[in-house]
């Protein structure tokens, strides 16, 4: 069971990430404002990045009482499972953003073809369909590796 405390921290910390972007989304700044804003966020990003490292590194708790109940309780795990899982989620990631900068090129070409010939409809198909193609093969190579885990 999560306690408010596990539950609030990375709250607060996801809202200070976003807080410096909340006017570029709406659309309320100027370029220079929004090159600062831009700047700060990534700051803040790398600086969260490197605060959660140093203090994993460190050893020390937020949530000290339940540490012995997490170690022997169902979130054990090694490292090497932790990459896998990292790894899994990369490959899912890197391949649907591939599958969409290839339908993105593929898609605009395709009904440009089928507008000028209708008997090119299935030739540009199936230059989508392999785009996408991208995406499953991700997908399926990292179910492989979680069923590994």
């Amino acid at each position: 069971m999560l306690s408010v405390l596990e539950i609030i921290v990375p709250l607060i910390l996801v809202i200070l990430v976003v807080l410096p972007l909340v006017k570029v989304f709406a659309g309320k700044t100027t370029l220079q404002s929004a090159r600062k804003r831009l700047y700060t966020h990534i700051s803040l990003f790398f600086g969260l990045i490197l605060f959660v490292f140093v203090w994993q590194l460190s050893g020390t708790s937020l949530f000290a009482a339940e540490t012995a109940e997490t170690v022997s309780g169902e979130f054990a795990g090694s490292i090497a499972q932790g990459l896998g899982f990292l790894g899994a989620a990369l490959t899912t990631g890197v391949g649907s953003i591939g599958a969409g900068i290839a339908v993105a090129a593929a898609a605009p070409a395709a009904i440009g073809a089928f507008s000028e010939n209708e008997k090119n409809f299935g030739k540009s198909l199936i230059f989508v369909a392999l785009g996408e193609g991208v995406a499953i093969y991700g997908l399926l190579i990292s179910i492989l590796i979680i069923n590994k885990l």
